[in-house]
């Protein structure tokens, strides 16, 4: 999720997570069969051209108008901030997506001093569960004229939303002109599924339980320990791309680096095969994708949702995954996307809705029957599930990642922080099982709803975390209670989610002793009946 291998950090995502903790419209599920692309209603709810003094009514705060250059601000001291407020008609936005966009120009903007500073494009919403700030990701420095955008749901419950531009805690000169607000498609309910509808698989066993695993880390013997010794009976098999290649978006060469990574995927399937471990393919780094912020792998974020051709070309990634691997038993699901956030798609683009349909149709296509895993937008978190549709196919399971509350279980990973507890009181809520619970709300509420099953694709807590055993018992008790497959993050890759290493931050070095955390994870493991463990048990 935030760090693979080398610790890199999605710094965007963590403060998003932050911002959603507390959504919690369980009872608002979008369920139509198609859209069109980017789910524009035609509606322009709100266009401001912020270059004559009217553009301003009802607002307050700071900033002057400059004529056709819009409205400006100017910071001298970085410390500082100058932003002015429009309220927004709470009204016509509740329980719709909304596309927010804005021309933008900048002229020495000093570097944040936390990702969520800066140029602000940002909209304030005020739930009764409490209050998210939503922004597209706008750079610092100097830029002529740009177009930014982002897209949002507003929540049926939302009382106040609001539109603030300007600077925070940045120095420097920046432009806004032609705001505009959007409106796209309304949420809208289906019927429940019926009560008695089967809910599908994928597989025979009476769970899923094991771990994701990183192809430039892992060996065939470690992938022994995992299944014969530990027991596990499924791994998450990322399909990553870090390093100066992520950065180059050319169809060439994305296709040469993953013909590399299906050449590893062979060889891991054959080693998963003998241990009798289901495979799950996670499309981890899509064409069109960028690094996340801090130098990491290729996300699902950039223009993966702005360019049709990069979009057209995630179709023909999965028609080749797919003809590649037809029929391959060895595979439980093709996992479609790591964590869409497709909120700044464009105007002719796909929304992660229609995209992951597409994909899905491609492979069925070319397999039938395969499975398919399909995370929600929003990260591919439980609150992503707030507005999304199961798709209009058959042979279909659903992901979500949970790594709530971010404090508790990144800690010390961005920078160094006081320790933070759980269970305890965390950014001035308490926070243990029951509150882990609200978190999934949204994602128990989806599957019940809609008879689906779901599979926990990645969750973990930071090792040097204290009651990170704890967090991880009621987790994973949460998820078996609803009868979820699930893998942990991760095994054998960067030491900072390993439960072999203890809870000093300074020590690389595994522990002698089994840790508190792996015997909460071997206890659960240990409940699976693969071939391999069978096998492990019965030999003296």
């Amino acid at each position: 999720m935030y760090s693979h291998c080398c610790g890199f950090v999605n710094y965007g995502m963590f403060w998003r997570m932050k911002a959603h903790r507390w959504l919690a419209c369980i009872g608002v599920f979008g369920f139509v069969v198609w859209f069109a692309p980017a789910s524009f209603s035609g509606e322009i709810l709100w266009n401001n051209s912020l270059t004559h003094s009217t553009d301003l009514a009802g607002s307050s705060g700071a900033g002057l108008l400059a004529g056709e250059l819009g409205l400006a601000f100017a910071v001298t001291n970085a410390g500082e901030s100058a932003v002015r407020i429009f309220p927004l008609p709470v009204e016509r936005l509740r329980n719709r997506y909304v596309f927010l966009n804005a021309e933008v120009k900048a002229e020495n903007v000093s570097a944040k001093p936390n990702p969520w500073n800066g140029i602000k494009v940002m909209a304030r919403i005020d739930t009764p569960d409490g209050t998210q700030w939503p922004q597209p990701e706008i750079p610092t420095g100097s830029f002529d004229w740009r177009n930014y955008s982002r897209r949002l749901l507003i929540p049926a419950n939302a009382t106040a939303v609001s539109l603030i531009l300007g600077l925070e805690n940045v120095s420097g000169k920046v432009w806004f002109r032609t705001v505009r607000l959007d409106l796209a498609r309304e949420v809208t309910d289906l019927p429940a599924a019926p009560t008695n509808a089967p809910i599908f698989t994928g597989h025979t066993q009476p769970r899923l339980r094991g771990a994701m695993v990183s192809p430039d880390t892992l060996t065939e013997s470690d992938l022994t320990v995992l299944a014969r010794d530990w027991g596990a009976n499924v791994i998450r098999w990322q399909l990553i791309r870090y390093g100066a290649d992520a950065a180059d978006n050319s169809p060439e060469k994305y296709d040469r680096w993953l013909g590399r990574q299906l050449e590893q995927l062979d060889r891991g399937l054959a080693w998963a095969a003998k241990l009798g471990v289901e495979v799950v393919v996670d499309l981890h780094s899509p064409p069109g994708g960028r690094p996340i912020s801090g130098g990491g792998y290729q996300a699902a974020i950039g223009s993966l949702w702005t360019d049709t051709n990069a979009q057209t070309h995630f179709i023909d990634v999965w028609r080749t995954i797919a003809k590649r691997y037809r029929g391959d038993q060895r595979i439980w699901g093709f996992d479609l996307v790591n964590e869409p956030a497709d909120e700044n798609v464009a105007e002719g683009c796909d929304d992660w809705q229609t995209l992951a349909m597409r994909a899905g149709q491609a492979v069925r296509g070319m397999d039938p029957h395969r499975t398919l895993i399909v995370e929600p937008a929003d990260w591919g978190s439980a609150s992503g599930f707030i507005g999304f549709h199961p798709l209009a196919l058959a042979n279909v399971v659903y992901s979500f990642h949970i790594y709530d509350p971010p404090t508790f279980t990144h800690q010390g990973v961005f920078s160094p922080s006081p320790p933070v507890a759980y269970p305890g009181q965390i950014d001035g809520a308490w926070w243990d099982k029951s509150a882990l619970a609200r978190a999934i709300a949204p994602a128990t509420a989806f599957a019940a709803r809609y008879r689906v099953q779901l599979y926990v694709g990645e969750f973990s807590v930071i090792r040097w975390a204290p009651g990170g055993e704890n967090y991880l018992s009621d987790l994973i008790d949460l998820m078996e209670s609803h009868g979820w497959d699930w893998s942990y993050h991760a095994f054998r890759e960067w030491d900072g989610w390993s439960v072999e290493h203890g809870p000093d931050k300074n020590d690389h070095a595994p522990s002698a002793v089994p840790t508190a955390r792996k015997q909460v994870l071997l206890k659960w493991l240990g409940k699976n009946q693969t071939p391999a463990a069978s096998k492990a048990k019965s030999e003296p």
